[in-house]
């Protein structure tokens, strides 16, 4: 029996199952990552981002396909994870837009939504490369306009769509010379085709048809993983110094003393409250009150402010609905609080994102800035106490923790950016997977933000040391950015399998050398991989290289490695730090 229309709860059962298809293969996916690193994480970061737009749909049900998919998508948007998290996320933005306002959908409905979520996508990656998940992406919806012509049964459609997507998987080595030399497929195309599988399965399941596809499914030659977990401990986003920058300071500089969080329901029990002016609003909370951070969404906003009345901030709220979820803090108790655990000889208290970002439950360090608003704020994404010190010891404010599975979220971004007084923010991504998710933060939020694209922590830290207090913003970004264009970074770390890639030979449980995006040399000792490595970073000359050492590195090592490079270059500086960064032994950065 064919399925002419789909309303909200089909596409949020084919939401559901496309979801579960990608997290049980989730593994799958990140095997599929070109570079044998052990941090090859896409097949992760679509898992953790599409989890994140299901976990928005169970809690907002409709039966408008175009409420539905709105809800998905800003599920998705927030939680977006890495490039190919990104790219998914928008996607399905576009899907979304291209659906708003109807009830239900047909064939040429869902289609056209698909093509529409395409040319979103394409957008918002600067330099398209084909034989992505992009291309298959395209492929699949090209083939869905036409094909839409030719049926109104949208199970028989999505049928096509997933064949499509999985041709134009296999065909990805073809656009993509990395990946026929490695032997693999794009890593975000198949975690796409995944997804497409689980919405086909889900229309076929609806119509008694599931036993017919077995011929069809290609996504997997193998049965599906066990299915991958995923994380619910909250993320440690931001770290502080063991004497912590709010302890140099009084306490009754706090001029904002109260953290105040609370929610207002527009339409509880049915009565809706007076026209909600947001501009407005915001002006009224900034007049006793700074942090100011305002998220409508449907009937429900939730409001954040530091203020010194809090009485009136709930006052004038009242109109607008019915307050609920109401958390006050005060910041001086806090402040003193933190202090004396200090004095005790106790530290500075380790706090998650949640926790520093939202106020809720800390017993110590207030979230964000709550000073006197600053002309500049910097974000950097690290992983590594070593390193995340030496970027707070370096102007930079808030550190995301960025490493194996933990590609900080839009979600993150966001909040690190609202937590920050500065009147115009930097971030340094440090992270070529990491950039997009940030630039869609940047996008999103109503401060004035730059991404300065650092693709390395060698590029991030450069870009740091080459940021002046006293200059302007654009000044600062030209300055940031062509530091970072300097350095050329290296790092060593473990291959996770067997291949060949640009020449090289590897083995799995080789050390690999790779120079900015390519590997240069694959040895069997530590030792000879990072004289490798360094070799090929010097070709060109340098005056300046500087050693971070992660947590699995060796003291004895490491002072074999600098007895080496003094020998084979006298003239050079060197100069070792501890980064303490998991999987990456060596982090090389040479200008």
């Amino acid at each position: 029996m064919s399925k002419r229309f789909i309303n909200g709860s089909d596409f949020a059962a084919m939401a559901l199952l496309g979801a579960d298809y990608l997290q049980r293969n989730a593994e799958h996916v990140n095997a599929l990552n070109v570079f044998p690193v052990p941090d090859g994480d896409t097949g992760t970061n679509m898992n953790l981002t599409m989890s994140s737009g299901v976990r928005e749909l169970r809690s907002k049900p409709s039966n408008s396909i175009g409420k539905t998919t709105e809800v998905l998508s800003k599920g998705l948007l927030m939680g977006a994870r890495g490039n190919s998290g990104v790219i998914l996320s928008q996607l399905f933005r576009g899907f979304s837009r291209s659906l708003a306002g109807l009830e239900e959908a047909g064939t040429v409905q869902l289609a056209a939504a698909l093509q529409y979520g395409v040319d979103l996508a394409y957008k918002a990656v600067v330099k398209p490369v084909e034989g992505t998940i992009l291309t298959v992406a395209k492929e699949a919806a090209k083939h869905a306009v036409q094909y839409a012509r030719r049926t109104n049964d949208v199970a028989e459609l999505m049928h096509e769509v997933h064949q499509k997507a999985y041709e134009a998987l296999q065909r990805t080595p073809d656009l993509l010379p990395v990946l026929k030399q490695v032997g693999v497929v794009d890593s975000g195309g198949q975690g796409l085709v995944f997804i497409y599988e689980g919405f086909m399965r889900s229309l076929a399941e609806a119509d008694g048809a599931d036993g017919q596809l077995d011929a069809y499914s290609m996504a997997s030659e193998a049965a599906p993983p066990e299915a991958v977990a995923v994380p619910t401990t909250p993320i440690p986003v931001r770290r502080l110094d063991q004497v912590s920058a709010q302890s140099r300071l009084s306490t009754e500089e706090i001029e904002f003393l109260y953290d105040m969080e609370f929610f207002i329901n527009r339409k509880l029990k049915g009565q809706a409250g007076a026209f909600f002016d947001e501009p407005a609003y915001k002006r009224a909370l900034s007049k006793d009150g700074d942090s100011i951070l305002v998220i409508t969404e449907d009937d429900i906003i939730k409001v954040h402010v530091h203020s010194r009345k809090p009485g009136d901030v709930l006052n004038f709220s009242l109109p607008y609905g019915e307050l609920t979820d109401i958390h006050i803090l005060n910041m001086r108790e806090q402040h003193r609080d933190l202090i004396e655990h200090e004095q005790s000889g106790g530290g500075t208290p380790d706090y998650s994102a949640a926790e520093l970002l939202a106020g809720e439950g800390v017993q110590g360090v207030p979230p964000g800035q709550v000073f006197e608003t600053a002309p500049f704020g910097i974000i950097a994404v690290a992983l590594g106490d070593g390193i995340a010190d030496i970027f707070l010891e370096n102007e930079v404010d808030t550190v995301l923790s960025g490493g194996q599975t933990m590609n900080p979220s839009t979600e993150d971004f966001v909040k690190a950016i609202e937590a920050l007084s500065a009147e115009h923010i930097y971030i340094l991504p440090n992270n070529g997977n990491i950039i997009l998710a940030a630039e869609q933060a940047a996008e999103l939020s109503e401060r004035s933000v730059t991404v300065i694209p650092t693709r390395t922590i060698p590029q991030g830290l450069a870009a740091v040391l080459a940021f002046k207090e006293e200059e302007t913003a654009e000044r600062n970004s030209v300055w940031m950015k062509n530091a970072a264009e300097q350095v050329v970074s290296g790092q060593v770390t473990k291959a996770v399998r067997d291949t060949t890639i640009e020449g090289v030979d590897i083995r799995e449980g080789d050390y690999i050398g790779i120079k900015e995006k390519t590997i240069v040399v694959s040895k069997a000792a530590l030792q000879e991989a990072c004289q490798g490595l360094v070799a090929s970073m010097l070709d060109a000359g340098g005056d300046l290289l500087t050693i971070l050492s992660g947590e699995e590195a060796d003291a004895a090592e490491t002072a074999s490695l600098c007895e080496w490079i003094g020998e084979q270059y006298p003239d050079l500086e060197l100069e070792v730090q501890k980064g303490g960064q998991p999987l990456y032994p060596y982090v090389f950065a040479l200008e």
